[in-house]
C-alpha cells in the first residue's frame, strides 16, 4: 500500500479496529476489515488483520492477566484448533465472501434481538462438550473472516458472564486461533512480503488504539459493557454483509 493516502487509510483502519478490540475484546477484523477488505485482496487483508489482531490480543492478555481463565479457555482453544485447517482449506476452495455474508447476517439478527430483551438474570453453568463445539465454530469462522471471537462472545453472553470473566475466557482463545491460523499460512507460504510491510506500518496505530480501548474497558460497568458487545456484534454483522 504505497503512498501517504494509503498509509493514512491503513492507519485509520488499524487504529479503530484496535480501539474496538481493546474495549470489547474482539471485532478488530470487522471494524478494520470494513476498510481493508475494500482496499486489499482477501489473501492479503485477512492475514494482515490476523497479525494485527494477535498484537492487540497479546496486549489484552497482559493487561487482563489476573482475570484470565486458562483452564476454561483450553476447552475453547482445543475445539478451535480443529476448525482452523478446515477454514483455511475453505478459504482457498469455497466462496468465502458468501460465508461472510451469511454469518454477518446471522450475528446481526442475533445482536439486534438481544439488544431488545433484558440481560440474563444469573450466571449459567457451561457444558464443556458444547463449549468445545463453540470453539470449533469459532476456529472455523475465524479462518474465513479473521473474527474468531464472535461465536465464543455470544456463548458467554448467553451464559450471563460479567465483563472480566468474559474477557478472561475469550481473549486466550482469540490469540491462540489467530496465531495458529498465521502459522498455517506461513507453512503454506500464503503470506506475501507486502503483508509484513503493511504490518510494520500499522504498529503505531495498533499500539495507540489498543491502549485507548483497554482504558475505556476499565471505565465501563457490566450493563454498559453488554450493550457495547451486542452493539459491536450488530455492527460487525452488518459490515460483513456489505
Amino acid at each position: 500500500m504505497p503512498g501517504l493516502s494509503s498509509f493514512l487509510l491503513l492507519s485509520t483502519a488499524v487504529f479503530f479496529g484496535a480501539f474496538v478490540s481493546g474495549l470489547a475484546g474482539f471485532a478488530f477484523s470487522a471494524v478494520a476489515g470494513a476498510i481493508l477488505l475494500h482496499a486489499l485482496q482477501p489473501l492479503e487483508a485477512v492475514p494482515l488483520m490476523m497479525a494485527c489482531s494477535v498484537g492487540v490480543q497479546a496486549t489484552n492478555l497482559w493487561a487482563l492477566r489476573h482475570s484470565i481463565r486458562w483452564k476454561d479457555s483450553f476447552v475453547l482453544i482445543l475445539g478451535g484448533l480443529l476448525g482452523v485447517p478446515l477454514a483455511l482449506w475453505l478459504l482457498h476452495n469455497a466462496d468465502a465472501r458468501l460465508f461472510q455474508q451469511v454469518f454477518g447476517a446471522t450475528i446481526a439478527i442475533y445482536a439486534g434481538y438481544m439488544l431488545c430483551k433484558p440481560a440474563l438474570g444469573s450466571l449459567q453453568p457451561m457444558n464443556k462438550g458444547r463449549t468445545a463445539i463453540v470453539g470449533f465454530g469459532g476456529g472455523l469462522i475465524g479462518g474465513l473472516t479473521a473474527m474468531p471471537g464472535a461465536l465464543p462472545t455470544i456463548w458467554c453472553e448467553l451464559h450471563g458472564l460479567p465483563k472480566t470473566e468474559q474477557r478472561g475466557l475469550v481473549q486466550p482463545f482469540i490469540a491462540a486461533i489467530q496465531l495458529t491460523s498465521l502459522a498455517v499460512m506461513l507453512a503454506r507460504r500464503d503470506l506475501s512480503s507486502q503483508v509484513a510491510i503493511d504490518l510494520a506500518l500499522s504498529i503505531p496505530a495498533l499500539l495507540a488504539g489498543t491502549a485507548l480501548g483497554i482504558l475505556a474497558f476499565r471505565k465501563v460497568n457490566d450493563a454498559l459493557f453488554r450493550k457495547i458487545i451486542l452493539g459491536m456484534l450488530l455492527v460487525s454483522g452488518v459490515l460483513l454483509v456489505v
